[in-house]
C-alpha cells in the first residue's frame, strides 16, 4: 500500500532551522508531483512548497527565500529545508503526493514548533 511517512519535526527556536524529510513507498515515485503543506491549530491545511515530477518548484509567498523543497528519485524522498524559522510557522506539516489528478496521498504529519 500507499504511504508517505515524515520526520524531522520539533521544537526549534527562532530564526532557527529543521529539515524534513518525507520517504515514500508503494507508488511511483519519480512520476509524482510532491509538496509539502501545513495546518495550524484553528486554521486550514495550506500549501507551503512543492515540487514537479520534472524537478519544477512553487512556494508559498510567506515562506519563499527560507524554504527550500528538493527531491531525491533514486531514495523516494522529498525535503524541506526550513530556516528562518518563525513562529507563525509552528503548525503540523503534511507530505502529500499527487499524480494525473487522480491520486492523491497524505502523510501523517509532523509537527513542527517555533517557539523561544
Amino acid at each position: 500500500q500507499v504511504e508517505l511517512v515524515e520526520s524531522g519535526g520539533g521544537l526549534v527556536q527562532p530564526g532557527g532551522s529543521l529539515r524534513l524529510s518525507c520517504a515514500a513507498s508503494g507508488i511511483n515515485f519519480r512520476v509524482f508531483d510532491m509538496g509539502w503543506y501545513r495546518q495550524a491549530p484553528g486554521k486550514q491545511r495550506e500549501s507551503v512548497a512543492r515540487i514537479s515530477s520534472g524537478g519544477t518548484t512553487t512556494y508559498a509567498k510567506a515562506v519563499n527565500g527560507r524554504f527550500t523543497i528538493s527531491r531525491d528519485n533514486a531514495k523516494n524522498t522529498v525535503l524541506l529545508q526550513a530556516s528562518g524559522l518563525k513562529p507563525d510557522d509552528t503548525a503540523v506539516y503534511y507530505c502529500n503526493a499527487a499524480a494525473w489528478g487522480a491520486f492523491d496521498y497524505w502523510g501523517q504529519g509532523t509537527q513542527v514548533t517555533v517557539s523561544s
